[in-house]
């Protein structure tokens, strides 16, 4: 069964989606919507998801939006003994911690950092920056506890959160001053297949349209 996936590549959560399916083995069919162009907006799409956001899956008629969502149903329906999601509730209830902690705090915090500086060619804001090496202080603790974010092995909210943080290399952001999170980044990157294909170039094209965008 191959899914439909609506899908902007250099996208954080839409990259997240294309980890996940890639590391269970459930073929996705993408579908490229240009948010630049609008055609997020088109009738035809409204139709299927009138929050107009991408990701959005379209599995056998079932649509579904929200990364943190789609990567759950779809291991919980195509992967279910799959340690990137445990089973046992206290494990599992970790996870979710985390990916509610990249969605509400982390991805928050750099959205408000990234946004204006990528799309309206603002400085950067020292207090927005505050705020995210705040949300970033948080993740650099919970990794002085375990090797990845949510215990000892590779799950869904490491994936999510790398998708999130890799966003900042469009910024040539550094996070030197946190190793831990440093560290896990690299060895993440070297665990997920064919991280770079869906990932780094992705972001280099963003980045160079970044840049094209900026006053010569």
């Amino acid at each position: 069964m191959t899914i439909d996936l609506y899908h902007m590549a250099p996208s954080g959560p839409c990259r997240a989606v294309r980890m996940v399916a890639k590391i269970i083995g459930v073929d996705l069919n993408l579908k490229n919507v240009d948010l630049m162009a609008g055609e997020q907006n088109k009738p035809e799409f409204l139709k299927m998801n009138p929050q107009h956001c991408v990701p959005t899956i379209d599995d056998d008629g079932f649509i579904l939006w929200e990364s943190r969502a789609i990567i759950q149903y779809l291991v919980n329906k195509y992967a279910p003994d799959s340690s990137l999601y445990p089973k046992d509730p206290r494990q599992r209830a970790v996870v979710d911690r985390l990916l509610y902690f990249d969605m509400g705090t982390l991805f928050k915090a750099q959205g408000e950092y990234f946004y204006p500086q990528v799309f309206k060619g603002q400085d950067p804001d020292p207090e927005k920056e505050s705020n995210y090496k705040t949300a970033l202080g948080y993740l650099e603790g919970n990794l002085e506890k375990s090797s990845y974010v949510a215990g000892d092995k590779l799950t869904l909210a490491d994936i999510s959160i790398v998708a999130s943080l890799s966003m900042m290399e469009v910024l040539d952001y550094k996070f030197s001053s946190f190793p831990k999170i440093s560290a896990w980044m690299a060895k993440v990157k070297e665990e997920i297949p064919d991280y770079k294909a869906m990932n780094d170039e992705p972001l280099q094209g963003f980045k160079a349209w970044v840049k094209s965008k900026k006053p010569q």
